[in-house]
């Protein structure tokens, strides 16, 4: 409305100066070989034949013949038809109309565009139909187009093009082929200058390497980097990487991403997530930080882990390490654990714990220097503490169950915690159960060696200690403070993973708290430490035989002593 407007305005101006009419709208025939009129026929149309040649303003348009209608101010041209626009932007075609009123040039039939860059090289654009707006210098075409330059092809059923700014638009069914990958877009906006193609609906760029998923970024064609956004995907081999935004390198296979982030292994089913990505597909190297979470779901129930940063290193087809530093913690239905760091390595199936690792089954807690889980099928098969082992198991509110020693090996049988062996210096402390499910004593032990079953519910079922073990009971009523945990007891129930979703609570080992005589024992989801955190000492010392009852003291000649439920 504004343009119909300005030019009915316009136009009344113009004809109260004719000069400016004449200055303005006039199109100059420059050249033609025969020039003919039939006022019968049509009085406001000149016939034109041979070598026909106009100018309007800066534009010249050739022909072989044309029609020129000068009341209108606008002509028709037929075969080898061609318009020029300074020494840069050719159209050809069968025919044109051009309205010089409006700027308007219809070209139409085997319709070939061509614009010189500044660098010399050409744009090619190949319609049927195409309009050039001279007034707005754009040109659009609108039942299919093909535009070439020398990095890509592109087409699609609608486009347009600036040849100032070099900025092409293309809608419906857009194709950019490149050497080296296939774009296909519902709307996508190129440069020809810069060669960057920024993706402004649902995307797919297929190539060699992968498959890139996008609706919004762009994407450079010529060093083939790219931005993405709005939860892109790059798909590489059976590597999906996710991001709010993604920063992606296809020519040296690196990505990067951003917000909420996540990489799927679809082979190996684990999954890397967190705030910040970084992928290698050359190396298949990755890693994560920022709220970083692995899950592995091979088996069906999925291992949660978190820590500060993760770190995915593949060695070969068969063998990759997982490597997870500081404030590690995680969870999975049958065991749940916390440690300063982790390494995991595919090929032996075996993950190792440093730094305070604490290890739950059920009822059961372990910890020690180190604790190392040896898996077979993504099940425990058995779990080694080398040094400073600690086994304690939770009997009910107020006592707990507890083996100590300087290696340990707890085995188990599907997710069930079997046995425990521990091998040198082993205490062991346990509160039988009565019939009624009540604790009326404490036996406790001393041994080399000690091997423990349990049954199914994970209650005592034999306990062998050799050689030359040494025990005794005592009677809850005459327990003190001291007898009733080992030098290195600790309960870390406060620390323990409830859900996949707790493994991201901060959390922190308090400093060791001391009990003293008389004073009340500490809650039993509380952390609390025992006196001493020194390695396990070849020589223990008992409990003071003061208010005891033995329960059977070993002989020199005895070398093993067992104890069944």
């Amino acid at each position: 409305m504004i343009l119909t407007f300005l030019s009915g305005f316009i136009y009344g101006h113009a004809q109260d100066n004719p000069a400016d009419t004449v200055q303005k709208t006039r199109i100059h025939l420059e050249h033609v070989d025969v020039r003919s009129f039939n006022k019968k026929i049509n009085d406001q149309r000149q016939v034109l034949n041979g070598n026909v040649v106009f100018r309007h303003d800066s534009s010249y348009m050739y022909s072989d013949s044309a029609y020129l209608y000068e009341r209108d101010v606008s002509l028709e041209a037929f075969s080898s038809v061609r318009l020029e626009q300074g020494d840069t932007l050719f159209v050809y075609g069968d025919y044109l109309f051009y309205d010089s009123n409006t700027e308007l040039a219809q070209m139409r039939y085997n319709v070939r565009m061509v614009n010189i860059q500044q660098d010399s090289s050409e744009v090619i654009l190949y319609t049927d139909s195409l309009d050039y707006n001279r007034r707005t210098d754009l040109c659009y075409y609108f039942n299919g187009g093909r535009i070439i330059d020398a990095e890509n092809v592109l087409t699609s059923v609608y486009g347009q093009y600036s040849p100032e700014t070099k900025i092409a638009v293309f809608n419906d069914s857009v194709c950019l082929t490149n050497p080296n990958f296939i774009l296909y877009s519902d709307t996508l906006e190129y440069s020809t200058d810069t060669k960057i193609a920024t993706i402004l609906g649902p995307s797919i760029i297929e190539s060699d390497s992968g498959v890139i998923y996008s609706s919004r970024g762009w994407y450079n064609t010529e060093n083939n980097t790219s931005l993405l956004l709005d939860r892109s995907n790059v798909l590489s081999g059976e590597k999906v990487l996710t991001g709010d935004s993604l920063v992606y390198d296809r020519a040296g296979g690196i990505g990067k991403a951003f917000g909420n982030m996540s990489l799927r292994d679809t082979a190996q089913q684990m999954t890397l997530t967190g705030h910040y990505g970084y992928y290698e597909e050359r190396t298949d190297y990755a890693f994560a930080t920022d709220s970083a979470c692995a899950l592995e779901y091979s088996q069906g129930d999925t291992l949660y882990l978190h820590a500060d940063t993760l770190e995915l290193t593949t060695i070969d087809s068969t063998s990759r390490i997982l490597r997870a530093f500081r404030g590690v913690r995680f969870y999975r239905s049958d065991i749940q654990g916390v440690c300063d760091s982790m390494r995991f390595n595919t090929k032996d199936s075996v993950l190792y714990m440093y730094g305070n690792p604490v290890l739950w089954n059920e009822n059961q807690q372990l910890f020690g220097d180190t604790i190392i889980i040896y898996m077979a099928d993504s099940t425990i098969d058995y779990v080694h503490v080398p040094t400073s082992a600690f086994s304690v198991q939770l009997a009910d509110s107020g006592h707990f169950n507890q083996l100590g020693g300087n290696d340990l090996k707890a085995y188990f049988k599907g997710k069930i915690l079997e046995r425990i062996d521990i091998d040198g210096n082993a205490e062991s402390i346990y509160y039988p159960l009565e019939k009624d499910s009540t604790v009326e004593m404490l036996n406790y032990t001393q041994s080399s060696y000690l091997s423990m079953w349990m049954d199914v519910e994970g209650k005592l079922e034999k306990l062998k200690i050799w050689p030359k073990p040494v025990g005794r009971t005592v009677p809850l009523p005459d327990l003190t403070n001291e007898e009733k945990t080992l030098k290195k007891f600790a309960w870390y129930g406060d620390l323990r993973p409830v859900d996949k979703q707790d493994i991201f609570r901060f959390y922190k080992r308090k400093d060791a708290v001391v009990e003293q005589p008389g004073a009340p024992p500490a809650e039993a989801d509380s952390t609390f430490v025992v006196r001493d955190f020194s390695p396990v000492s070849g020589t223990l010392d008992l409990p003071k035989d003061s208010g005891t009852v033995p329960l059977k003291e070993a002989k020199s000649s005895v070398e093993s002593l067992i104890i069944r439920k």
